[in-house]
């Protein structure tokens, strides 16, 4: 008999050591976090304890998402309320860098439109080159990146130098008209493998927001 079989038959006939009862305090196993031997009941209520431990830090961690994401959920609709308050289009570019920066703790935003008029002494319709437009148009989702691509750097002005991480979120009604443009300090605040809904949802809101004074 070999240890599987051993643990075969003790999984087939769990009535064992109820009628071994002494064995379980004549066992002795090693202590998990040590060199000593301890009973093997007491090795089961450590393992026992640490599932414990480790399911509260679980459910703690659940916990803290559902009040980010709480968070994050109300800022987003004090941002949508004060857009859609936002009597013209400067106001309305106002309010979203104003929420963006001050309410979702980001270091720098940008917009650029083609959707206008391009004469428009708003500084979001200064041209964009025709790489970024194209860039933008084929967006179907944000864009993360650790660099600032095309010439979306100098739209930044002097904050661009200190910036190290970007998303890069499509502006669309009918049809693309634009970029949205997240910037960070933080070279891990934007990353590709990170999750996009929040930024995306942003995006559409912005989006609706800005087409109200657009003409097409």
């Amino acid at each position: 008999m070999n240890a599987t079989d051993v643990a075969r038959y003790l999984n087939e006939h769990p009535e064992f050591f109820e009628e071994h009862l002494d064995l379980l305090s004549r066992i002795k196993v090693k202590h998990p976090h040590g060199n000593h031997a301890i009973p093997i009941a007491e090795r089961q209520l450590l393992n026992l304890r640490e599932k414990s431990r480790k399911l509260e830090g679980n459910l703690r961690e659940l916990v803290g998402f559902g009040e980010q994401n709480d968070l994050t959920s109300e800022r987003m609709h004090r941002m949508t309320l004060d857009m859609l308050a936002a009597p013209n289009m400067f106001a309305l570019l106002q309010t979203i860098d104003s929420h963006l920066q001050d309410d979702f703790g980001l270091d720098a935003s940008a917009v650029r439109l083609w959707g206008g008029d391009e004469g428009s002494v708003v500084t979001e319709f200064d041209s964009a080159s025709d790489a970024a437009k194209a860039f933008g148009e084929g967006l179907s989702t944000p864009h993360l990146s650790a660099q600032a691509l095309f010439e979306s750097s100098a739209w930044f002005g002097d904050k661009a130098a200190n910036l190290a991480s970007y998303a890069y979120v499509p502006l669309r009604a009918e049809k693309p008209f634009g970029l949205l443009v997240f910037a960070s300090q933080d070279p891990a605040r934007f990353t590709p493998n990170m999750g996009i809904r929040y930024i995306q949802r942003l995006g559409e809101l912005v989006s609706m927001a800005l087409r109200r004074f657009l003409e097409f």
